[in-house]
């Protein structure tokens, strides 16, 4: 793959990873449009190091914030890591039993189906756009509504109820390309009653948490795809230098989303990425109509 087509790619990552405007719908609309194929092995492999890239870039942008609030001392990370356990435990549950109910249902009867097979479709990633994007925008504008009435509690965590629902939100987003991971549990956060800057925090510390077994998991696939095909092999091993490369340029351009992320929340604009995923799944739908 030329290395013009890495650094694109691992720009939109990074960008829209930590933007709530799903990643993953950006980037295979771009290889669509590109001409490469979203399901190839090659795809995969440069698509777990973009991840491995924005995950370094969320740890290092939230790295002081999470010191001072969820390590400042024994009782607040007991407290802290419970609520993520009961999120992250929440996310996988509701994740596998959705990805299974979609296995049986729309992939009943396909040979070795997984849900990894539509992940390349986009008459399905435009819906899921448009919901993150009503989700977003539901909760920017209630966010907007109460700015003059509403104290963060700045410092804490977020409670019980508000982890479990973030992480029922996040179990809901995995099975589906173009539902931001971001954008929903943000949202979910907000409109449960956290602060923004809680819901910020606690959403990143959950997709650092969650990065390693989806990384993990793409991995397996990439193991399999090798051993089932030596060309398969040779082919990766060829790849992987550029897609050490776009591991490096989605980090960068992770840390600037972020920072735009943090500025738009605080300023009370938040909505404005709602409107985006609207628009967005509009031209994704039109992109299927058209062909691609």
């Amino acid at each position: 793959m030329p290395i013009v087509q890495v650094i694109i790619l691992a720009i939109v990552q990074g960008l829209a990873e930590l933007l709530p405007v799903s990643s993953s719908a950006h980037v295979v609309v771009a290889e669509k449009l590109m001409g490469l194929d979203p399901s190839s092995p090659q795809m995969t492999l440069l698509l777990v190091m973009l991840h491995t890239g924005t995950m370094f870039a969320v740890i290092a942008y939230f790295w002081k914030q999470w010191r001072f609030t969820y390590f400042k001392n024994a009782l607040t990370f007991k407290r802290f890591a419970i609520r993520v356990i009961w999120a992250t435990a929440l996310t996988g549950i509701i994740g596998e039993a959705v990805k299974k109910i979609i296995e049986i249902t729309i992939l009943k009867g396909v040979p070795h189906a997984e849900i990894e097979d539509l992940f390349g479709h986009l008459e399905w990633i435009a819906p899921a756009l448009l919901a993150a994007g009503l989700l977003i925008l539901l909760a920017g504008l209630m966010e907007r509504r109460r700015m003059g009435d509403f104290k963060p509690v700045v410092g804490d965590s977020v409670t019980m109820r508000q982890a479990g629902w973030i992480g029922f939100i996040q179990g809901l987003c995995l099975p589906f390309r173009g539902f931001s991971r971001s954008g929903a549990t943000i949202s979910t956060g907000m409109l449960t009653g956290a602060s923004k800057e809680r819901a910020e925090r606690f959403s990143f510390a959950l997709a650092v948490i969650l990065t390693p077994p989806v990384v993990a998991r793409e991995a397996m696939r990439l193991v399999k795809a090798t051993h089932a095909s030596p060309t398969a092999a040779a082919d990766l091993h060829a790849a992987f230098l550029t897609s050490l490369l776009g591991m490096v340029f989605a980090f960068l351009a992770g840390l600037v989303a972020l920072k735009w992320l943090s500025s738009w929340l605080e300023e009370g604009r938040w909505y404005l990425f709602g409107i985006y995923c609207i628009v967005a799944s509009g031209f994704v739908f039109y992109l299927h109509t058209a062909g691609y």
